[in-house]
């Protein structure tokens, strides 16, 4: 036959309580010789929104050079005037303005001079840089 034994339920009795001679010994973390730092909430918070603006602080930084400027003036381009019409297009206004060349840096040019960013509202004039 087979025996079954059942052990008694323990309790966890807190062992220095009250009595110094029994008190647990602290032992020191390790790499360091004094208590380990131990932050609350609102200090992790604090620490979390330094961070943040220290890391915001070195984007703009970063990104602030992007955009210099010289105080030296450029060459002047000459340029001829043209009004949009219905149905125009980049490439329709530059093989008009310089045909039997190849339109795409001619309307990298146009988009440059005149600051579009891809559309060309009907009536509107534009500068556009003469055929050399």
């Amino acid at each position: 036959m087979s025996s079954l034994a059942v052990a008694p339920a323990t309790r966890s009795i807190r062992t220095g309580v009250g009595r110094p001679d029994l008190a647990p010994e602290r032992v020191a973390p390790a790499g360091g010789s004094g208590a380990g730092l131990r932050l609350t909430r609102r200090g992790r918070l604090v620490v979390f929104l330094a961070f943040l603006a220290a890391a915001l602080a070195l984007g703009v930084f970063a990104l602030s050079g992007s955009a210099t400027g010289s105080g030296e003036r450029g060459e002047p381009v000459p340029v001829t005037m043209v009004q949009v019409e219905s149905g125009d297009t980049l490439w329709s206004i530059a093989t008009r303005v310089a045909p039997g060349e190849d339109p795409r840096d001619l309307i990298d040019e146009i988009e440059e001079l005149n600051a579009l960013d891809g559309s060309l509202p009907v009536g509107e004039r534009i500068a556009v840089p003469l055929a050399e």
